[in-house]
C-alpha cells in the first residue's frame, strides 16, 4: 500500500477492465517516470474523450456527432445490418474491409449471471430499425461464448417471424489452430460450417 495520490491513482488503474494489481502498479509508476507534458497530454486525451464522445442516435457505434460516420455514409447499403456486441466489434469487422452495410450495436451481450437482460440491450432500437422493411438481411455477429450464443439465439427467434434473412458468423477453428487444444464448442462449431472441397 502506497499513500494517498499514488495509492489513488493505482487504485483507479485497477478499476479498469484487464488490469490487475500489479499491472496498475506498473502503469502508476510509469506515469511518475513520465515526463509531466506526456501525463497531462493523457489527462486531456480522458477529458477530451468525455466531453466529445458519444453513440450514434442509429447504431449506438461511438461518435463525435449525433450519428457515427459509417450511419453517415451513403455508399453503405441499408439493406444490410449487422448486429454487434459492442463498437469494439465494428472496428474488427471494418479492418476486414468485408462489409459495406449498416451496423447495430447491443451495448453488451445477455448474461444472467450480471443480471444483464434483453431489456438491458439496445434490442427495442433494432426492431424500430427494422420496422419500415428496408432492411433484408441480418447478420449476428455475437462473440463465439456462452453470453454471445445466448443473444444470438435470442435475436435469432426474435426476428425469425419479421421474414427477414438471419445469418450467423461462421466460426470454428482458427487458422493455425491445432485440433487437439480446440475446445468442445469451437470444435463442434467447425463441424457444423464445413464446406465441400472441390479437387
Amino acid at each position: 500500500m502506497y499513500e494517498g495520490a499514488v495509492q489513488d491513482l493505482i487504485d483507479e488503474l485497477g478499476r479498469l477492465p484487464g488490469i490487475g494489481p500489479k499491472s496498475a502498479q506498473r502503469i502508476a509508476f510509469h506515469l511518475l517516470a513520465a515526463d509531466a507534458d506526456d501525463a497531462r497530454r493523457l489527462a486531456d486525451a480522458l477529458t477530451e474523450v468525455k466531453l466529445r464522445v458519444r453513440f450514434c442516435e442509429i447504431c449506438g457505434n461511438v461518435a463525435e456527432s449525433a450519428q457515427c460516420r459509417i450511419c453517415l455514409d451513403p455508399r453503405r447499403s441499408l439493406a444490410v445490418i449487422c448486429v454487434v456486441e459492442e463498437p469494439k466489434d465494428v472496428v474488427a469487422i471494418e479492418r476486414t474491409r468485408e462489409f459495406r452495410g449498416k451496423y447495430h450495436v447491443l451495448g453488451g451481450a445477455i448474461n444472467p449471471i450480471d443480471n444483464v437482460g434483453p431489456d438491458d440491450l439496445r434490442i427495442k432500437e433494432l426492431l424500430t430499425r427494422l420496422a419500415d422493411g428496408a432492411v433484408l438481411e441480418v447478420i449476428l455477429a455475437m462473440d463465439p461464448n456462452v453470453e454471445g450464443e445466448a443473444t444470438a439465439t435470442y435475436l435469432a427467434r426474435l426476428l425469425g417471424p419479421l421474414g427477414l434473412r438471419v445469418t450467423r458468423l461462421a466460426s470454428g477453428l482458427p487458422v493455425g489452430g491445432d485440433l487437439e487444444y480446440a475446445d468442445e464448442v469451437t470444435l463442434g462449431r467447425a463441424f457444423e460450417g464445413r464446406r465441400v472441397v472441390s479437387g
